[in-house]
């Protein structure tokens, strides 16, 4: 990244809580505000609430004052409605058509979520992805795939939420350098971002 899209990380924030923030929190704020456009009173679907991403999704569209629906696994429940989700469902218990309509959907699962989304988007609304481009698109709205883009004064604003406390990321993990290649094996899936650290304290 060049120094140009960096933004100064304030001293009372733990450098660990820090690295959970810059892509997530970009990727959370452009899929929902720039690519989305959601709006106040609207309602989102984020899938994936309690990873990174969706974490900070959650959080982010609360705070503007959206109706947040976050989906997840059923032991993700208690922790994205403690973010601030007004419901939860979870994808392997419950019918992911029982959200209803809302006004976009934000994706980092792709695949068939990504597919059965299309149809939970109203008219004028947006479906927003980061998993793949989307095969089916909603019958009267716009589909999006976007890779995060550099942003300095957005990442200072984050940064500012997050000494403010009105940004809380979940760190899910910190594994050594070493360890960076089994952190990420689907089978040790863990709520939140999961942090690799090169050197020690």
């Amino acid at each position: 990244m060049e120094a140009r899209n960096l933004a100064p990380l304030p001293a009372s924030i733990d450098h660990t809580v820090a690295a959970a923030v810059p892509i997530s929190g970009l990727t959370a704020w452009q899929g929902l505000f720039d690519h989305g456009h959601l709006k106040t009173g609207q309602t989102v679907l984020v899938h994936g609430a309690a990873g990174g991403v969706g974490s900070i999704a959650v959080q982010l569209a609360r705070e503007l004052g959206a109706r947040v629906i976050g989906t997840g696994r059923g032991q993700d429940r208690d922790a994205v409605l403690g973010l601030g989700a007004d419901a939860f469902v979870d994808l392997q218990a419950d019918q992911l058509e029982d959200a209803g309509e809302v006004d976009v959907v934000f994706d980092v699962i792709g695949g068939d979520i990504l597919d059965r989304s299309a149809a939970l988007v109203r008219a004028r609304g947006t479906l927003v992805t980061i998993a793949t481009p989307p095969k089916v698109q909603p019958r009267d709205g716009r589909a999006v795939f976007f890779v995060v883009e550099p942003d300095r004064a957005r990442l200072a604003d984050l940064a500012q939420r997050l000494r403010d406390g009105r940004l809380k990321p979940i760190v899910g993990a910190v594994r050594t350098l070493p360890e960076a290649p089994s952190a990420f094996a689907p089978d040790r899936r863990t709520p939140g971002k999961t942090i690799i650290r090169v050197t020690e304290d």
